[in-house]
């Protein structure tokens, strides 16, 4: 599972873009415990999502014309401009150009071969997310993508990211983890897009999932905060209980019980 060893492919951030900060730090702060932390006057109004004194996500208010309310999943990369270079050179493309953010690092906002979103994060100060896997963190991230295949291919070609499939009953699951690193470093998944109706109609994009105390909670406190039910409250066997859910903003991210780990 996702963890704060960072290495090279591996998601280290994840930040929200929504019209309403503080009505977003509202939501979140009810279901997850975050509070926001401005990252200062020349930021432009970003900050940090702070979960216990600890950043477990960055977010800032958006304008319609900087696209519609949504959580971005970044990987790390040892150079934003190269990868930003292999993204085009795998028919990927660069939404946003390499920038410093302050000394904080590098960053820059690329789309892969089918434009679905991502970031790529080159820490410097900031290494990424401070706490990940527990309560309210980041602990998944998934792909909903037309084609696997060429998803696989795209992702192997710009970060060496590998594969596997796992079964499970009526198909077989595709995991990602970093090159040669072990099964427990394993972080995501890629869905074949036509198999979730859920997903169909909203098109491609990385949906993030928060490890949460209980699923059915989370899904009755969502509501209570204005936010919507995407996928109500569902058992996976070995992996454990999750939901698909969306803010009040529209912005849609998922949630997990995960099941204790065997051995």
């Amino acid at each position: 599972m996702l963890t704060t060893r960072f290495v090279t492919g591996a998601p280290n951030w994840v930040d929200l873009g929504t019209p309403d900060i503080d009505g977003a730090t509202t939501f979140y702060g009810g279901l997850f415990g975050w509070q926001f932390q401005s990252a200062g006057s020349e930021s432009g109004g970003y900050g940090f999502f702070q979960l216990a004194g600890k950043s477990a996500a960055g977010g800032m208010q958006t304008t319609p014309d900087q696209g519609p309310p949504s959580w971005t999943v970044y990987f790390q990369t040892p150079d934003a401009d190269a990868t930003a270079k292999s993204t085009e050179q795998a028919k990927g493309s660069v939404l946003m150009q390499p920038m410093d953010v302050m000394s904080e690092g590098r960053m820059a906002i690329l789309a892969d071969g089918a434009g679905v979103p991502f970031g790529i994060w080159q820490p410097d100060q900031l290494k990424g997310i401070a706490v990940a896997g527990d309560p309210g963190s980041l602990c998944w991230v998934e792909l909903y993508t037309p084609d696997i295949a060429l998803a696989a291919a795209f992702y192997n070609s710009v970060f060496g990211w590998e594969t596997s499939g796992m079964s499970f009953p009526g198909g077989t699951y595709t995991c990602i983890n970093p090159a040669g690193a072990r099964e427990e470093d394993m972080f995501g998944g890629v869905v074949p897009l036509a198999d979730d109706p859920i997903e169909v109609e909203a098109g491609a994009y990385w949906l993030p999932y928060f490890e949460v105390e209980d699923t059915d909670a989370t899904v009755a406190k969502t509501q209570e905060l204005g936010g919507k039910v995407r996928m109500p409250a569902t058992d996976l066997e070995g992996v454990g209980r999750i939901a698909k859910l969306a803010d009040p903003y529209g912005a849609r991210f998922a949630v997990i019980k995960s099941a204790p780990q065997q051995g």
